[in-house]
């Protein structure tokens, strides 16, 4: 049987997510428009610098940070921001992300997964229409990104996802 193509794309997302170097949880992401892959992104630490899975350590981890919180701590760049930053804006606008996520050490995915904060406004400015997130093999949620505009938590002091 022929998968549809969002789970296509996000079974692709989810292959790109396996080069994450995240001691917590790892994300793949890709940026589709007009069906073709724009650019890809998975959680590592900036090049040249080390990842958490060689050191052998999460400061946010060690520190019990609670999901969403406290990302000045993280020493890696999300999948989304990875994604945005290997793109050209021109090639971003109007275009669709898939995410998938995967919690490190159970390859379970990531119950309610969102964007954090920061990838919330870097998905504003890029001008990506929508996000599909992956919720497990065969379900996923569609987000609008205008909602991100329409609802800002940031005014409200909200943390984590």
């Amino acid at each position: 049987m022929r998968i549809d193509k969002n789970n296509y794309y996000l079974n692709i997302a989810e292959e790109v997510s396996k080069r994450g170097t995240c001691l917590r949880r790892n994300f793949g992401a890709v940026i589709i428009k007009n069906d073709e892959i724009i650019s890809t992104g998975y959680v590592g630490a900036p090049r040249g610098r080390k990842n958490c899975c060689d050191l052998k350590f999460c400061l946010r981890e060690k520190m019990s940070v609670p999901r969403g919180e406290r990302y000045e701590l993280c020493r890696s760049v999300h999948a989304e921001q990875n994604a945005i930053i290997s793109a050209a804006r021109k090639d971003l606008i109007n275009s669709t992300l898939f995410l998938v996520g995967k919690e490190y050490g159970t390859d379970n995915y990531v119950a309610n997964a969102r964007p954090c904060a920061l990838c919330k406004r870097m998905i504003i400015n890029a001008g990506i229409k929508e996000i599909i997130i992956r919720n497990n093999k065969n379900d996923y949620t569609v987000i609008d990104v205008n909602e991100f505009i329409e609802n800002d938590e940031s005014l409200e002091g909200v943390k984590g996802y």
